[in-house]
């Protein structure tokens, strides 16, 4: 990563906390966060919301932090959605230092045509769409891209799968946690079917029976 790159975010501190407070600044074009880490005090800041949310949706996660005219690195942590969990309305971001080496959480891209999905009924299931790995703040990578071209029916690919794209990355999520498994579904039989019309089309005799008897 260069980080001559790295996106710039101006901030300003944020005069007061609370509900109420944090919704007008966000009526007003910015996002409330919190920065914090490296042994100093957490601050209540807040960020330009249309800039910073465009770099986050593209999966930014390292940026300079221009405080003041002070320019600091910092990692996105954690955002917060609003009740319909469509709509980032608070981050928190820490204090870093491009030499060291942080935890976070990677996207998983699944890429190629898998041989299994030719089997009747097959789809492709991708049950975590992340990786969480240990690396240095330089090398974060967007995404991890993960092959399932050669994956029958049947078959998965857990994250101890997975080669991480730089040797000195770590994986931190459970290795036995499966990333894209191919199920084949059950087919629906023609015989049952055609049996459950059968037994729906002797209803109407009955009604007829019922109804003789109502005239007698």
């Amino acid at each position: 990563m260069d980080l001559n790159a790295t996106p710039t975010l101006s901030a300003s501190k944020r005069e007061r906390t609370g509900s109420r407070y944090s919704q007008r600044l966000r009526s007003a074009g910015q996002l409330p966060v919190v920065l914090y880490g490296h042994g100093e005090d957490p601050e209540s800041l807040a960020l330009p919301a249309k800039e910073t949310l465009e770099h986050i949706h593209k999966g930014d996660k390292l940026f300079k932090l221009d405080l003041s005219g002070k320019e600091q690195f910092v990692l996105l942590t954690d955002l917060q959605f609003d009740h319909l969990g469509t709509n980032i309305v608070h981050a928190d971001f820490a204090r870093v230092d491009p030499t060291e080496r942080v935890s976070t959480t990677v996207r998983v891209e699944l890429i190629g045509d898998a041989v299994g999905l030719k089997t009747t009924g097959a789809i492709l299931m991708h049950p975590a769409t992340e990786l969480a790995i240990e690396c240095l703040v330089t090398n974060m990578p967007e995404s991890i891209e993960v092959d399932v071209s050669a994956l029958e029916a049947g078959d998965s690919i857990s994250a101890g799968d997975v080669t991480l794209p730089l040797p000195t990355m770590v994986l931190e999520s459970d290795p036995s946690t499966v990333l894209a498994q191919i199920v084949v579904q059950a087919e629906v039989s023609t015989d049952a079917e055609a049996e459950t019309v059968s037994g729906d089309a002797a209803q109407p005799e009955v009604i007829t029976e019922k109804k003789a008897e109502d005239d007698a």
